[in-house]
């Protein structure tokens, strides 16, 4: 038996995938704490992981950056000043602090893998070189951020780079961001200075390929097929958890008609902003020959995001359980979480993203050259221009078959299982006899 340390930050749809490689591991006899936020504990606990929260990091920054980036992003504003501005107040401002919880930890509980987010740069940049403890990336995105010629530079969602206009224009954005992430790279190596560290040569993410194990929950084929990585990555399919064992779905899904196609529409799980995609599809999906299930996410009440009147074919609730909702619809409405996206093509569902921040332009890319979907830009989420890609998406075959199709190959990947198996590599011999070196197929 080993014990294995996971860094996360408290964001739904990172904690869920954490949570689903823990209970592999904790099916297979191991340990499994959380470093994470004290407001997760009923959920971390529920699933018999154990929860050691924040202590010297303090969690307003964190939620400032995100709302301010959030509600920019709402309207249309991809400000890559904004999101540099929030690397350096949140991933990198709060490096010291992150440092010094998790050597705390190390002191008491003892771990024998640290395993990180890719926003969780405390580990990554530092405790990998600093701690005799292996530290490996569970990334909770739709793909790599190690940078190579087969990918854009991350963020804005630009498409892959095939074409000579399409290297050339990734190129220059990746010389823009590195000029405007200078400020954020010397942070970095001032607290790597302080724990008697040499400067990085390369941005975080080109940091990241010398640790020695990089899991993405997801398949090449969405991530614009890369060939270009280094051996330590691994594409293990989705690390799908969205509810507890036992939860049973509401009885109102039985009651659905079930001769009309059902269309889910979400804007994720953190909102700050205004609900421009739910409004739009209140609107623009009203009276059509189709059932649509809006969620507005437990933190918001329905009856005061001025959703109007709904129409019969209209139903919104909080929160429902995408692995109960999912199944039943041909069609998903989202903001592009790589969480959601991932549950809904590894259920062969194709989507329409309407793309805010954070992750989610590149998510909508990758959905895009993949063929599984439309992207509909935040300015164009009205609802005419929103009823017109669901019907499409609905009305042309090939989203479908092209989904069902990435369904396929998800269903080939081993998933939290095989997860759980390439982290039990890391583990040294002394520590669990039973861990096996794995062989799974890159």
């Amino acid at each position: 038996m080993a014990r294995f340390l996971f860094t996360v930050w408290p964001f739904v749809g990172h904690i869920n995938p954490f949570m689903s490689v823990a209970k592999a591991l904790k099916a297979r006899g191991h340990d499994v704490a959380f470093y994470s936020s004290e407001s997760t504990r009923d959920v971390v606990e529920a699933q018999g992981v154990a929860l050691f929260p924040f202590k010297h990091l303090r969690e307003g920054p964190i939620w400032e950056a995100v709302q301010a980036a959030e509600t920019k992003a709402t309207l249309g504003w991809h400000s890559p000043r904004l999101l540099l501005r929030a690397f350096r107040d949140w991933l990198a401002g709060t490096l010291p602090e992150q440092v010094s919880d998790v050597e705390e930890i190390i002191e008491e509980w003892r771990p024998d893998v640290i395993v990180a987010e890719t926003g969780m740069w405390g580990p990554i940049v530092i405790l990998g070189e600093t701690s005799p403890v292996p530290v490996a990336i569970l990334t909770t995105l739709t793909g790599c951020l190690i940078p190579g010629p087969e990918a854009p530079p991350g963020g804005p969602g630009l498409p892959s780079p095939r074409t000579l206009r399409t290297r050339l224009l990734a190129r220059a954005v990746t010389k823009l961001g590195d000029v405007l992430a200078v400020g954020v790279r010397r942070h970095v190596n001032l607290v790597r200075a302080s724990h008697g560290l040499r400067p990085m040569e390369s941005s975080v993410n080109a940091h990241m390929a010398s640790l020695p194990l990089y899991l993405i929950p997801s398949v090449r084929e969405i991530d614009y097929g890369r060939r270009d990585l280094p051996p330590s990555v691994h594409y293990v399919g989705p690390c799908v958890w969205n509810k507890a064992d036992d939860a049973r779905p509401p009885e109102w899904l039985d009651r659905l008609p079930s001769d009309q196609p059902l269309v889910h529409v979400t804007e994720g799980t953190a909102h700050y902003q205004d609900p421009v995609v739910l409004r739009a599809a209140a609107q623009g999906l009203a009276n059509l020959p189709m059932q649509a299930v809006l969620t507005t996410g437990s933190q918001r009440d329905p009856d005061e995001l001025g959703l109007g009147p709904l129409a019969p074919n209209i139903r919104v609730e909080r929160w429902v359980s995408h692995s109960d909702l999912l199944p039943r619809c041909s069609a998903l409405v989202t903001t592009g979480g790589a969480g959601t996206v991932l549950t809904a093509l590894q259920l062969g569902v194709p989507l329409v993203i309407v793309p805010t921040h954070w992750d989610k332009p590149d998510n909508a890319r990758r959905v895009v050259e993949a063929g599984v979907g439309l992207r509909l830009t935040p300015r164009r989420c009205t609802p005419a221009g929103l009823r017109a890609a669901v019907e499409r998406v609905l009305n042309e075959p090939s989203f479908r078959i092209n989904a069902r199709r990435i369904a396929r190959i998800m269903a080939d990947h081993p998933g939290p299982v095989g997860a759980a198996e390439l982290l039990e590599s890391l583990v040294p011999r002394t520590s669990t006899p039973n861990a096996q070196a794995t062989t799974l197929a890159r």
